[in-house]
């Protein structure tokens, strides 16, 4: 068992929070109990999220997807309210990580699905540095990676772009980064990935010739915060617990 603030100051620097001007707030966004054992921990701060941490008498709950997003409502009304609520009632605390669990280096979203790849020669690029660039060893087919993504998401990719290409270039980039696209051509990539696409999106592809994967706004975000509760586990010798909430988007 570690204290509140403990925890805090570990996740703020190993995930550089001070160095982030994000949507919403890192690090702790609803107080709880002072002190922590059991985290949970997920992709989004939903009720199903809060209910399985209240079941197995969580503690702290850390997520990617908080609360208090830039221009949504700020009154404690509706859902907003009935999520809190059950979280002040069992006084569990509520810790989420935005942009800095994208780009944490060693094991963030961004970070793990490079290395579940197998790329090679990693470069950020974009205007934030959140996008990644590498190479696989080989060439392959546009449908042996999106049988890759697969595989390794859960998920079927939806893919648009020329379907005969061979992919070796590849950039990427979790959540709702589909216009990285731009940069990825910009770079001379072969293909971009990222979890969702807009309908500009398939006309870029189709135009400038490179490949684009939307392999899922909550599968590309799964893993940044499943391995930022192992390392809290080697850490601090805590018990948590990764619970995935089935979500098709």
């Amino acid at each position: 068992m570690i204290d509140r603030n403990e925890l805090l100051d570990y996740c703020d620097q190993l995930l550089d929070v001070a160095a982030w001007n994000d949507y919403a707030p890192n690090g702790l966004q609803v107080e709880g109990k002072p002190s922590i054992q059991r985290v949970i921990t997920g992709v989004t701060a939903c009720a199903e999220l809060i209910e399985a941490a209240i079941d197995w008498q969580a503690d702290a709950i850390i997520v990617h997807h908080g609360f208090f997003w830039k221009n949504e409502p700020q009154a404690l009304t509706g859902m907003k309210y009935r999520r809190i609520a059950r979280l002040i009632k069992h006084d569990i605390n509520l810790l989420a990580y935005h942009l800095p669990l994208d780009a944490q280096p060693e094991f963030g979203n961004n970070a793990a699905l490079s290395e579940q790849l197998g790329l090679e020669c990693i470069v950020p690029f974009g205007a934030k540095r959140l996008s990644l660039a590498g190479e696989l060893p080989a060439p392959v087919a546009v449908s042996h990676l999106g049988g890759t993504l697969e595989q390794l998401l859960g998920r079927t990719p939806l893919i648009v772009g020329p379907q005969d290409k061979a992919i070796q270039r590849i950039g990427l980039c979790t959540g709702g980064a589909q216009d990285g696209i731009v940069e990825a051509v910009q770079m001379g990539l072969d293909a971009f990935i990222s979890g969702e696409i807009s309908e500009r999106t398939t006309h870029i592809a189709r135009e400038e010739g490179i490949v684009y994967y939307a392999a899922g706004h909550h599968a590309t975000e799964r893993e940044g915060v499943r391995r930022l509760g192992l390392k809290l586990v080697e850490q601090f010798g805590l018990e948590v617990r990764f619970v995935d909430i089935a979500n098709p988007v």
